[in-house]
């Protein structure tokens, strides 16, 4: 017969390392949280570590980014429809004028019959044209009746960039800005929530956007960290082509007059009134 004290002790033996083998589970379980963090992990602090430089004092290798053309002057073409004007199209190109000699020109497509007088002004007078040879870039903007905007930058050999969106990170790319994977994603998501809920969307989605921008602002003085980004110039233009502008809670308020205090914003701000 099997002594019950000895029974007794083999059954208290097992109950302890049961014990102890949940918390070893726990133990690892804790561990794989610290090392893999889960979607609610906050990249502010990566975000602020992610240095750029102002936007004025970079660029791109044009060469690199549009092909070398032996001299010839880097032209980039716009079709967009006057229906619907692409606004964050027009502050970025204000932006690259300040930083490249932009040779710049408004047409009229045989499509569309007519084009309001501020869109065909929409880049300003340009007036004290220098030879084409002097200008680094092309920028040239043809209203015509198309479903959404598109781009080329080497006519005979590429087919069309389409979408705002699109378009507006390869403008922003111009200026040679570099991001860490986190800050790239989170911008990249903006301008997608900008262009398909505060600019498409119901108004519930609306609202729960301005509910987001609002909370983001509150923390970092623009959508990405602490500069400009085109995540900025996308949902700024989005909320004034929307009307949803007056109805902002206060952070979006107070980021929307720092962007409207930028030459670039102000000038399509004219163009809207």
């Amino acid at each position: 017969e099997v002594d019950p004290s000895l029974q007794a002790l083999e059954s208290r033996q097992e109950e302890i390392l049961k014990r102890l083998y949940e918390l070893k589970s726990a133990v690892d379980g804790l561990s794989k949280m610290i090392q893999t963090p889960d979607a609610d992990f906050d990249v502010t602090n990566i975000i602020q570590t992610d240095e750029c430089s102002p936007l004025a004092a970079n660029g791109a290798d044009l060469d690199l980014m549009l092909g070398k053309d032996y001299g010839a002057l880097k032209d980039i073409v716009i079709n967009a429809n006057p229906s619907l004007p692409p606004l964050s199209l027009l502050v970025l190109h204000s932006l690259l004028c300040e930083r490249y000699k932009v040779l710049s020109a408004v047409h009229t497509h045989s499509s569309v019959k007519s084009v309001p007088e501020n869109l065909l002004k929409c880049f300003g007078e340009q007036t004290k044209k220098q030879p084409r040879h002097e200008y680094q870039l092309g920028f040239t903007l043809i209203w015509k009746d198309v479903p959404k905007p598109q781009m080329k930058f080497s006519i005979q050999t590429m087919c069309p960039i389409e979408g705002e969106g699109n378009i507006a990170r390869f403008l922003f790319s111009l200026f040679g800005q570099k991001y860490n994977a986190v800050t790239s994603t989170l911008i990249d998501s903006w301008v997608d929530t900008a262009l398909f809920q505060l600019k498409e969307g119901s108004s519930k989605e609306k609202g729960a956007v301005l509910r987001s921008m609002n909370a983001a602002l509150g923390k970092t003085s623009w959508l990405v960290g602490n500069e400009l980004t085109i995540a900025d110039i996308v949902a700024w233009c989005a909320l004034q082509q929307t009307g949803s502008a007056n109805a902002a809670p206060a952070n979006v308020q107070k980021w929307m007059k720092a962007c409207e205090n930028l030459a670039p914003f102000s000038s399509v701000m004219k163009l809207l009134k």
